[in-house]
């Protein structure tokens, strides 16, 4: 192997890394967004104080701050605010995982994709045309069950553990 084709191998090696920048909750449904710099995040009932951790399979709900931005930039409304997606931690630098059974961690928080997050009608009520706009890709981010609990802080480290 030459030298070349030994670099090039360590760096497909490498694991994609990225930076947890924003964590919101809502206590419940329609509720309004509580953004936080640090939360505990447990198995059995996902972020502390979300009314999502009574889900089984969509205990935390992640996206991706380039997808976000991506859809809003389709629809012409870079001032969109992401909480108006009304996911629970964003990331910045790291392409989410888009297939069931991925995991990746935030921090010593390590999650597992069960599914994509479907855009529904209440991002059509926030700005028309942006339920469409997140339907490519998974750019409305994805649900994810919690495999290891730990309490999390703007700034974590994101990671890819596998790819299943």
């Amino acid at each position: 192997m030459t030298s070349s084709n030994a670099n090039n191998n360590a760096i497909a090696q490498q694991p994609m890394t990225g930076t947890l920048c924003g964590i919101a909750r809502k206590a419940a449904p329609y509720a309004k967004m509580e953004t936080l710099d640090l939360i505990s995040v447990s198995v059995e009932l996902g972020l502390d104080g979300d009314h999502r951790g009574k889900l089984k399979k969509r205990k935390v709900t992640v996206m991706a701050r380039e997808d976000w931005q991506a859809a809003c930039a389709d629809i012409d409304r870079p001032d969109l605010d992401w909480t108006v997606r009304r996911a629970n931690l964003l990331v910045s630098d790291f392409s989410l995982p888009r297939h069931v059974g991925a995991r990746f961690a935030i921090g010593d928080l390590v999650l597992e994709v069960s599914g994509e997050t479907d855009p529904c009608k209440r991002m059509e009520e926030a700005a028309p045309g942006l339920e469409n706009a997140l339907r490519p890709e998974w750019r409305g981010g994805v649900t994810c069950r919690v495999i290891t609990g730990a309490e999390i802080a703007i700034g974590a480290p994101v990671r890819l553990l596998n790819e299943q």
